[in-house]
């Protein structure tokens, strides 16, 4: 595959919130106008606590003076519809995506009338114009950009992205690719006493990643340049039988998730003997791979890849790290972690994998 990543950005909304307090908010959300038993606040706190989760960032929160911010005023007793939730997206995630977007192109040291190509993802919002016009617009991208979105592919968007984006420069090795991906996960905050819903509330935040891709090689490399840039490979895997285990749904109060308990057993089951086999094509092994960029969906996702590969459980830290500092913000955390690897000059090749509804597994492989 002909793509070199040259630039890579991130950006969060500047207000975070404690796992502790987050679990404060999920209570009065849970039973509205209702006062939870002893028991359902500590199956509340309990299931905020094993989540992997420390700290999460949300356009939703309002300052208060405080580090822990906890202030919202967007949930209130009842529920908001699907079109408010949408307002709001329309609202914040273009800010959110021109910040981690700018990040990228100056790491690129390549200024916007360079870029052939616009990939947007995104599976928490719809809208048109979109997030892509919008960039275009504030960066300002030239007016013949093709544009292509990757829409509601759940929390391997950015892979399925980055698949779009080698697709172009190999086509073409003057194309100059700018990928963005936004979420905001939490205006999909969920209503009611659903185990599912409540787990999902408990880790899902908000985030945006981008990156610049390019068919070539800079011409002058420097020395320090950032490892983990080029892509060799990707592949995709439905694992049999499971379309009930994952799912992200369009209902009247936003987006439902629903994540069933048997999505570890099933990566128990399918992952070592898929990925083994597509690693050999490669001429790999498991042994070979120097680094992981495991997504996050949950700690039981990140011990069920651990033990199903036999990992060195330090191999999955930087996925950990992102999980206890950021939460699951879907699609662009997995360039949150390849972020923090090429940062501390992680040796390659990296394997790259994230689950989302189907149940799929996609991987992409990197030097």
């Amino acid at each position: 595959m002909s793509l070199t990543i040259h630039g890579l950005g991130t950006a969060l909304p500047p207000h975070r919130i404690a796992q502790g307090d987050a679990a404060a908010i999920a209570a009065e959300v849970a039973l509205p106008n209702q006062v939870l038993s002893a028991s359902q606040r500590r199956l509340l706190d309990t299931l905020h606590r094993r989540s992997g989760v420390a700290t999460r960032h949300s356009v939703l929160l309002e300052p208060t003076g405080t580090e822990s911010c906890h202030q919202q005023s967007f949930f209130g007793a009842t529920s908001p519809g699907t079109a408010e939730r949408m307002r709001r997206y329309a609202q914040e995630a273009p800010t959110l995506a021109l910040r981690a977007v700018l990040a990228a192109l100056d790491q690129a040291q390549l200024p916007p009338e360079r870029i052939t190509h616009l990939i947007t993802v995104s599976c928490t919002g719809f809208q048109a114009p979109g997030v892509d016009l919008a960039l275009m617009t504030a960066l300002p991208l030239p007016t013949d950009v093709a544009r292509t979105h990757v829409g509601f592919m759940g929390c391997h968007g950015a892979l399925n992205g980055l698949r779009v984006a080698a697709g172009f420069t190999g086509a073409d090795p003057e194309a100059c690719v700018l990928l963005c991906a936004v979420e905001l996960c939490s205006l999909h905050l969920q209503y009611g006493w659903e185990a599912e819903r409540i787990v999902a509330n408990s880790l899902f935040a908000d985030g945006a990643a981008a990156l610049v891709a390019c068919g070539k090689e800079p011409e002058a490399e420097s020395p320090s340049a950032p490892r983990l840039r080029r892509l060799i490979a990707s592949g995709s895997l439905l694992v049999p039988d499971s379309t009930e285990a994952m799912s992200w749904a369009i209902e009247d109060h936003g987006f439902a998730m629903g994540l069933s308990p048997r999505v570890p057993d099933l990566i128990a089951e399918h992952l070592r003997p898929w990925l083994t086999g597509w690693l050999a094509v490669h001429q790999l092994t498991l042994a070979a791979i120097g680094s992981w960029a495991v997504h996050p969906g949950g700690p039981r996702i990140l011990s069920a890849v651990t033990e199903a590969l036999g990992l060195d459980p330090l191999l999955i830290e930087p996925s950990r790290s992102v999980l206890r500092d950021c939460g699951n913000m879907s699609s662009p955390t997995l360039l949150f972690i390849l972020e923090r690897l090429r940062r501390s000059g992680a040796r390659g090749p990296c394997l790259a994998m994230a689950f989302g509804p189907g149940l799929c597994v996609e991987v992409a492989l990197l030097a």
